[in-house]
């Protein structure tokens, strides 16, 4: 055992003891193993779109619930011509009143005549009277002609929309017609982000010494496309206080973010070990539990996932713009998944289209392009670059040991992007080429080992 090892802890150890990393693997069983599937609830319909439903949309009442007009024109009884009473007055027989459509067609009334195809006129003693007229066919109207009849859409007690259905616009105009001001859906995370640095700058273009935001644009879109809801976001700088009042806070007051508690709570930056890296005080200051403190990859290694005593999570994401798209992919999605009765994100395998040599104890996370169904590293994928991420195909899943040219590696596909493609079928019969072409040149023979396709992204 050498001296460093025999050393006694220091009081700041003993205060914050150390975790040891997470394996990348580990870490994300760890975040989907910690959160539980948020009860089912009712929600406004405005906030539905998107969500599961978890109880049957059903007819309230026949619809549509009374009989109306479906023309603007003359609801008529009997046929003409018809003496015109007020709107809404029961109509006798050879009566007509003005409706429009959606009017609620009036006792008596049997059809109804169409503007166009109607015409006052005056009888023998100067009294007004209805005719038809104009484009008017023969016949017109026939009973029943142009009305809507109640429930002839739905009956009361019709199941209008099953349980289980992913709520789309049509679904929620459907249930604000037949009455509906809230549904009940799956349980959804909300999550609240919680932006630090005080050299971060919202717009224009940064002098030296300060950076531009990549979080705020990106973050609520990446939230909601890994199955969370937006909760608003909130800007604080460095000091321990500021990180102390805002995690405290269950419903801070964020312009534009719905009056609700927050399930989860991202942060950006804090996650080092300097002076101005606050989220493990203040996390065990609040009383809370750290779930993941590091995770053994390469970028976005000090990820951390917390648990406050009131039931929040806090995922702290590392600076750095790539690192913390990194950490989200690998502890949040699994996490929000977990929240919002998903399964975990599935990891698919490509054939590497380079040799990747070892770097012992560390996975490392690789954006990647696809080039001839081959994954190839992206340029432009330091900790604080977008670029290389911007056009990836996915992210390579590179292991400690490294990997071989064409070795199948461990991939995932980004939450704005198409699935990994899967691998092809090693039973599937290969495709004959027709031999009764002539005249053609004989193909030089396919080389009989991988390609080296990295070169190729410049």
């Amino acid at each position: 055992m050498t001296s460093d090892a025999q050393k006694e802890p220091s009081k700041s150890d003993a205060d914050h003891p150390r975790h040891l990393d997470h394996t990348w693997d580990e870490a994300r069983q760890a975040a989907f193993d910690a959160a539980h599937p948020i009860p089912a609830g009712p929600v406004a319909l405005e906030l539905a779109l998107g969500r599961k439903l978890d109880q049957d949309i059903v007819a309230l009442q026949d619809m549509p619930h009374y009989a109306s007009s479906a023309m603007d024109g003359w609801a008529v009884n009997g046929t003409g011509p018809w003496i015109p009473v007020e709107p809404g007055t029961p109509l006798a027989p050879h009566q007509a009143s003005p409706i429009a459509t959606g009017g609620l067609i009036p006792p008596g009334g049997k059809s109804v005549l169409r503007s166009e195809s109607a015409r006052l006129d005056k009888d023998e003693d100067g009294l007004p009277v209805l005719v038809t007229g104009g484009t008017a066919r023969p016949g017109e109207p026939r009973t029943g002609q142009h009305v809507r009849k109640a429930g002839e859409e739905a009956s009361e007690g019709d199941v209008l929309v099953k349980a289980g259905v992913v709520l789309n616009p049509a679904h929620l105009a459907l249930a604000a017609l037949a009455g509906y001001d809230e549904l009940v859906v799956q349980g959804k995370p909300m999550v609240r982000l919680l932006l630090t640095g005080s050299e971060v700058v919202g717009h224009g273009v940064p002098v030296p010494g300060q950076v531009r935001d990549t979080f705020g644009p990106q973050l609520p879109a990446v939230v909601g496309m890994l199955g969370g809801i937006p909760g608003g976001q909130q800007r604080i700088g460095d000091s321990y206080a500021e990180w102390l009042g805002a995690l405290e806070d269950v419903v801070p007051e964020v312009p534009g973010a719905p009056d609700l508690p927050a399930d989860v709570v991202i942060t950006t930056g804090g996650t080092g070990k300097s002076g101005t890296d606050h989220l493990r005080r203040a996390v065990a200051e609040l009383g809370g539990r750290l779930i993941i403190d590091g995770v053994a990859m390469r970028p976005g290694h000090p990820a951390v996932l917390a648990e406050l005593p009131d039931g929040r999570f806090v995922l702290g994401l590392p600076g750095n713009p790539l690192a913390a798209m990194i950490a989200l992919s690998t502890v949040g999605a699994p996490l929000l998944a977990a929240l919002g009765h998903g399964d975990m994100p599935a990891v698919q395998e490509v054939p590497c289209g380079i040799t990747l040599e070892p770097e012992p104890g560390r996975t490392r996370l690789m954006p990647f392009r696809l080039l001839y169904g081959m994954a190839s590293p992206a340029q432009h994928t330091g900790p604080g670059m977008m670029r290389g991420l911007a056009f990836a195909d996915g992210v390579m899943v590179v292991p400690p040991h490294g990997v071989k040219l064409g070795e199948q590696v461990p991939a995932f596909a980004l939450p704005w992007g198409p699935p990994i493609p899967a691998p092809p079928d090693p039973n599937a019969k290969p495709k004959t080429r027709s031999a009764g072409r002539t005249g053609r040149t004989a193909a030089k023979p396919a080389a009989t080992g991988p390609v080296d396709w990295g070169e190729l992204l410049g």
